[in-house]
């Protein structure tokens, strides 16, 4: 196969409304306009990714389409001298994966200003391990973190803490000492976030417990929420005056039950963190930080590694909230 052909999952919708999958071999001049060309070698699932492939209402407007929000390669191409040929490089977010042909094909082309040079200390697979959701996980902690958190702040509460974003942002609070609380609805699971960081693991209906009160004790000194709904709302009742919730995800409700009373009577804040439309020079700080003192440990416990053939086996995991961890995709081979 020559640099111009390449493989790639292709979703298909059906005239009667369904999905199709498809590893197909494209060639680059099917690939849209862009300043970089990128020979993918891997890619890495994420909730957004599922709702692609698999048709989610207002996610994907046109197929056929290849998903895939995340992508580290080498530049074949360049129209800017920001990045040379040969030059390792990583894309998150934007349209990628989303609007135009993402990271589950071996070629994609893509703006300069989507794209960030690898950090060396990272390997290829390792970064996409970490991928948009450590990136996620990394920009909840570094804006907590400008609003006054510290680690006299309280212990830090995680939601959906065996999920990629929450996986992450445990073994990295751990990393930096905090005392982390895990949540999760996995009971098998519970050694495994102690090894990631966790100092102590809640049921959803440990968490929960008392949710029909305006206001819990005084707990958390943080909140990392992956979940959104009601289980938010009953983490910011519980934060301490002053402190902060980061909201990253809504894999349980995009609706915010609640009252204002936290607000009011306990000062806290509602900090909304996106990584997707992140400027490129925060990306590359957040990055470099990633590589070095915010460097996520476990990243291989983490990983579990599909390719362009099984990937589907990822995505309907993910979709049944099975996935533990990150899925990486090797597009190496």
């Amino acid at each position: 196969m020559s640099v111009s052909e390449f493989r790639a999952l292709r979703v298909f919708k059906e005239t009667d409304g369904s999905f199709r999958h498809q590893v197909v071999e494209r060639h680059i001049s099917e690939l849209p306009p862009g300043d970089l060309l990128i020979d993918v070698k891997y890619s890495s699932l994420n909730y957004k990714d599922a709702l692609s492939a698999t048709g989610a209402p207002g996610v994907t407007r046109h197929y056929p389409h290849t998903p895939g929000i995340d992508a580290v390669g080498s530049v074949l191409e360049s129209n800017t001298d920001e990045f040379q040929v040969g030059e390792i490089v990583i894309v998150t977010g934007f349209k990628l994966g989303m609007d135009i042909d993402g990271g589950f094909g071996q070629r994609i082309r893509v703006p300069a200003k989507w794209t960030v040079s690898k950090p060396k200390e990272l390997t290829p697979q390792d970064s996409m391990v970490v991928g948009t959701a450590g990136l996620t996980a990394a920009l909840c902690l570094k804006k907590l973190e400008n609003s006054g958190m510290n680690h006299r702040s309280g212990p830090v509460v995680v939601t959906g803490s065996t999920g990629g974003v929450g996986s992450c942002a445990v073994s990295l609070l751990g990393r930096l000492g905090y005392e982390v609380h895990a949540v999760t609805g996995k009971k098998t699971q519970h050694e495994f976030l102690r090894r990631l960081g966790a100092h102590k693991v809640l049921s959803r209906e440990e968490f929960m417990d008392g949710s029909h009160r305006a206001l819990q004790r005084e707990t958390w000194g943080g909140v990392i929420d992956t979940v959104g709904g009601e289980m938010l709302m009953h983490a910011i009742k519980g934060l301490r005056y002053g402190c902060s919730a980061a909201a990253c995800g809504l894999v349980s409700s995009a609706m915010f039950p609640g009252s204002v009373f936290p607000f009011i009577l306990r000062n806290v804040n509602l900090l909304g963190v996106d990584s997707a439309e992140t400027t490129q020079s925060d990306r590359e700080l957040v990055w470099e930080r990633l590589a070095s003192e915010w460097r996520i440990p476990h990243l291989r416990e983490l990983q579990h590694i599909y390719g362009l053939d099984t990937v589907m086996n990822g995505i309907n995991k993910l979709l049944k909230g099975e996935m533990i961890g990150r899925g990486v995709v090797d597009l190496s081979k």
